[in-house]
């Protein structure tokens, strides 16, 4: 096991220690689960309070946030306590089990494809014909790599990964388990007869830039015609469907669940929350956001937080939703004048005074 101390945990971050340096590390956990030998992290006010209750003994804290030292335990001061986490996970993070360089015995590697140095193909994999694996890249268990697909170098796929004929993925791309690359676009017409439906064929490809990472279970769907494009640095979450034609570009993060059609195209830096749906042809700009489980029916300006169903801008949903909120008080309020009403109107004294007003 790994042990290191606050002074070393310290530099590694580059942040700014207080209390006690010779804090002996050896794991990574949560505030409330956190003991002696642990390292945490508080990200904003909200927790410093439970640093008292807490037994671990170091803290990441973001700059900005008080959280006051308690003897024979650390304080390091970070300017973004999750981006500090993230090296600690890294640094105490136990190896991934690796196939072996080379080829196993009962993967089927077509001969006419070509291998890298330090290629790791594991069991039960299939190469196709004409494929091009570049250095380092790993197959693990039960992978599928169809002919003519090009991997670029340290790309990793997962256990049950199938990437399709001709799809290109760019250097140091990871795919998690039983994600399909390629697989054919939802493309069907009506039959001229009326009786059943025609399926279009798709002939394109996929392509993945450099960096990309595809979640567990996600499907990205061969363009008709032209490829469809992931950009460099996007990440892409579980169970997400990307349908054929889409562009999507660099450094966009897409969480679990997302669905996109057919044609859209999405600028760089978009982020997209949890079970957002996209129409097909639509736009989204470059820095958009959209909120988690919102109905994108038209194009997204750059820069825009979007949310809703359908969505709007963010701050319009927001009031439609505090006032959906006071409208069953609405409803009474009106139920009670319209009682009023008919009662005035049935007595006597109530006709009276209208015959008065005119």
């Amino acid at each position: 096991m790994s042990s290191y101390t606050a002074s070393q945990i310290c530099q590694r971050v580059g942040g700014r220690l207080t209390g006690d340096a010779e804090v002996l590390i050896e794991g990574v956990e949560i505030l409330g689960r956190a003991q002696a030998r642990h390292v945490t992290f508080i990200r904003d006010a909200r927790h410093a309070a439970e640093w008292a209750q807490s037994s671990a003994g170091a803290v990441l804290v973001a700059d900005g946030v008080d959280v006051q030292p308690i003897p024979s335990r650390a304080v390091i001061h970070v300017p973004e306590a999750d981006l500090a986490m993230a090296i600690m996970l890294d640094l105490f993070a136990l190896p991934r089990p690796l196939p072996k360089p080379g080829v196993h015995p009962s993967a089927v590697v077509d001969p006419s494809a070509q291998l890298g140095p330090g290629v790791a193909i594991g069991p039960h994999c299939t190469v196709g014909a004409r494929v091009n694996l570049g250095r380092g890249v790993v197959l693990h268990a039960n992978v599928v790599v169809l002919d003519d697909c090009v991997l670029g170098e340290k790309c990793e796929l997962f256990p049950g990964v199938v990437v399709r004929e001709r799809c290109e993925l760019g250097c140091r791309v990871v795919i998690h388990s039983n994600a399909v690359i390629g697989a054919d676009g939802f493309g069907y017409r009506a039959s001229p007869d009326g009786k059943g439906v025609v399926k279009i064929p798709h002939i394109g490809f996929v392509r993945l830039g450099n960096d990309v990472e595809i979640g567990a279970g996600t499907c990205i769907d061969r363009g008709k015609l032209s490829p469809t494009t992931i950009g460099d640095g996007t990440k892409i979450d579980n169970l997400c469907q990307i349908a054929h034609n889409c562009e999507i570009g660099r450094m966009c993060l897409i969480a679990g669940q997302v669905g996109i059609a057919g044609s859209v195209t999405v600028g760089d830096g978009v982020r997209m929350g949890g079970k957002v749906a996209i129409r097909d042809n639509v736009t989204i700009g470059s820095g958009a956001n959209l909120a988690a489980c919102s109905a994108i029916m038209g194009d997204v300006p750059e820069g825009k937080t979007w949310g809703g169903y359908p969505a709007r801008d963010a701050g319009e949903a927001m009031r439609e939703i505090a006032m959906l909120k006071k409208l069953p008080d609405l409803v009474k309020m009106l139920k009670h004048y319209e009682r009023e009403r008919a009662g005035a109107k049935s007595r006597p004294d109530a006709a009276r005074s209208t015959d008065c007003s005119r």
